[in-house]
């Protein structure tokens, strides 16, 4: 069991920063996942703790040991790309045993090694066969394989999934949370732009943005409290809704307002109290607005009709507008509603988020 400190790394290539000053302490056993958009430097940290790039300024250390200079042979890491990258001429069970035959391990060791990584990623049957007999998600597991049989502390994926379709992915991502949980002293660090991926399998979450962490902290927290407009908007589908307006406090108590609408702020939880009669973005997810039945005396944001109605099975999608207003709601599938129809919409101010619009920061 080995922890991950990575502190104040910088990179460059030729002119232009990757990462600047970037500091991150993985926990020994942890599931932590990077995730950000194309080209936010995700991939080149994790290049950077395998030893694949080198680091201009900074360190990197496996628990006690600075291994910043190290050879990555030397990491003691394991890691999954997002190419397959499998021996075509040999058999899957070959391709796992390859490093650890020249690395010279005992032949009952390695055959023990492939046997239990076979095992645990259900390829027992699939050992005799070639890549090219195998689907994408048998050579990903074979590809995942391949770094298990290494018995490494701290196993790297950059991306493993992205080259599947969506039923593949749903099934590997099961089978990589699977995998955790039994090698729960192995330190995971997992690369991708899939928030459900990152959502589902982290423990925390570290959403990166213009060479710099945005947010880290466990998937609940990500989701619910994002730390600035950057975060809100990226994790989440459909994206969370937002509505610009001002901070008011009639009778003392603090209210945002947005035109004629209102949404009293007694429950919700400020990072930091802002001004009255400051600028304010709000934010809300779509399952955290509700549609009221006709007649409900309950204080609404009314003047909305329905744009589009999305279907997706277990529940629907509604858009729902008011000139540039326009606001997602999740509903029950079998609730019908149609286009055109006028709707009356609460919001939790408990659930919802409030930002300052200048610097993005949650209020």
């Amino acid at each position: 069991m080995a922890a991950v400190s990575v502190r104040d790394v910088s990179i460059a290539f030729g002119s232009m920063p990757v990462l600047d000053r970037l500091s991150i302490e993985v926990a020994a056993g942890e599931f932590l996942v990077l995730l950000g958009p194309s080209g936010c430097g995700k991939s080149t940290l994790l290049n950077a703790m395998a030893g694949l790039i080198d680091v201009e300024d900074g360190e990197i250390h496996f628990g006690e040991r600075n291994v910043t200079w190290e050879e990555p042979k030397d990491r003691g890491v394991a890691m999954v790309f997002q190419s397959y990258a499998l021996y075509p001429r040999m058999s899957v069970r070959e391709n796992l045993s390859f490093g650890l035959r020249m690395a010279r391990t005992q032949k009952a060791e390695i055959e023990a090694r492939v046997a239990r990584a076979a095992a645990m990623l259900q390829i027992e049957h699939l050992l005799d066969r070639r890549p090219s007999e195998l689907s994408g998600g048998q050579r990903q597991r074979v590809a995942i394989g391949r770094a298990l049989v290494r018995d490494a502390d701290i196993f790297l994926f950059d991306e493993p999934l992205s080259n599947l379709d969506a039923q593949l992915r749903n099934e590997l991502r099961v089978e990589i949370k699977r995998l955790h949980q039994r090698l729960a002293d192995t330190t995971m660090i997992y690369v991708t732009h899939d928030q459900i991926e990152a959502l589902t399998l982290a423990d925390r979450v570290a959403v990166m943005k213009d060479r710099r962490i945005q947010q880290l902290a466990p998937p609940a927290e990500i989701y619910n409290r994002p730390a600035n407009l950057f975060v809100a908007g990226f994790v989440g589908s459909p994206r969370m809704n937002f509505v610009e307006g001002r901070i008011e406090a009639p009778d003392g108590a603090l209210v945002f307002r947005a035109g004629d609408r209102r949404l009293a702020l007694d429950a919700y939880e400020f990072a930091r109290r802002p001004a009255p009669g400051s600028a304010a973005t709000l934010g809300v997810r779509p399952e955290h607005i509700g549609v009221l039945e006709a007649g409900e005396d309950v204080h609404a944001w009314s003047g909305l009709h329905v744009d589009i109605v999305e279907p997706m099975g277990a529940d629907s999608l509604v858009w729902c507008r008011d000139g540039e207003t326009t606001l997602a709601v999740r509903m029950a599938g079998e609730k019908p509603i149609a286009p055109g129809a006028a709707v009356r919409l609460v919001l939790d101010p408990a659930r919802a988020s409030l930002f300052d619009p200048a610097s993005g920061e949650r209020l």
